[in-house]
């Protein structure tokens, strides 16, 4: 489980040698002498090289960042980068051990830490109606809480005592483990972040999150736009092999702070994925995120657009 003292132990490396084993031993010949994968670059120039990045790419397939690292690797030009991961892939020890060992960063969300705890306490998977009624009691407040999450806040004691107190506050430390590994990768180890501000796989452009635009306005970091074709076509299912195709990767200008999203820039410190800063800068945030998604929306083929 993507717990708090899991994430206390994630050590971010600046040259991280299994994804060049990876690359090496794996990669290579998969899209090479297994299967004949062709990667192009439309707009590669619009990646700098002097600053660290946040690369933001729609999520089409389990795997669609891998041909992007790939190929990036391969130029030597490009720091390493590390990706935003959801908290559920870390579920099988092995894989996530060798997530780990790929220098990544687990973001687990609030519906996977009261899947884990529930899965945990009881043995089992959650049930939909129980994570609503949970999900419920945990999102309703003042007279609501003692007249509809009845079933909710039951279910939520039985996995442990004053579990609804309890996980809010959890959830934001988690997260403000995230903001601290996200600014060691870009401040301290010359990495690049991959994010797919949708925060879900989806042919079709989603609806973008926040995150991303929170991180980039509180480091002031540059955001790349990316638009990944046709990797869903080689990644079709969840084998991690991948099949011959066709993938392009269109990067669009780059959306700087002195330039493009300079109107946006927020002066004073802010505490990172705080409640607080959610609510005061919320205009911002989703502004950037629709300005990011929207330069997304441009850069894939028609198939993919919202």
């Amino acid at each position: 489980m993507v717990d708090l003292e899991y994430m206390n132990n994630i050590k971010l490396r600046a040259i991280p040698h299994f994804q060049q084993f990876i690359g090496h031993f794996f990669l290579g010949p998969n899209y090479r002498f297994f299967a004949n994968v062709d990667i192009q670059f439309e707009g590669i120039e619009n990646i700098p090289t002097d600053e660290n990045i946040i690369f933001a790419m729609n999520h089409t397939d389990r795997f669609n960042y891998w041909p992007f690292q790939y190929k990036l690797w391969t130029l030597k030009k490009y720091p390493f980068t590390t990706v935003w991961v959801k908290g559920k892939y870390y579920r099988n020890d092995t894989l996530a051990k060798l997530l780990n060992w790929c220098n990544l960063i687990p973001v687990p969300s609030m519906g996977y830490l009261i899947e884990e705890f529930f899965a945990k306490k009881f043995g089992r998977r959650i049930e939909k109606d129980e994570y609503r009624a949970i999900k419920d009691a945990i999102d309703v407040s003042g007279e609501q809480k003692h007249s509809m999450t009845k079933r909710g806040r039951e279910l939520a004691a039985q996995i442990e005592e004053n579990f609804i107190e309890f996980i809010s506050p959890y959830y934001q430390s988690i997260m403000e483990r995230v903001a601290e590994l996200s600014k060691i990768a870009l401040l301290e180890k010359n990495l690049n972040i991959i994010i797919f501000p949708e925060g879900t796989r989806s042919t079709k452009l989603g609806e973008g999150r926040t995150g991303l635009a929170q991180l980039a306005l509180n480091t002031e970091t540059t955001i790349v736009p990316v638009g990944c074709n046709n990797s869903d076509q080689i990644y079709p299912g969840s084998s991690p092999i991948a099949k011959s195709g066709h993938v392009i990767y269109r990067v669009g200008e780059p959306l700087s702070f002195d330039r493009r999203l300079k109107d946006f820039r927020i002066t004073e410190g802010f505490k990172l994925f705080s409640p607080e800063s959610r609510i005061k800068y919320k205009e911002k945030f989703e502004e950037v995120t629709r300005i990011v998604m929207e330069n997304i929306n441009n850069l894939v083929d028609e198939r993919y657009r919202t």
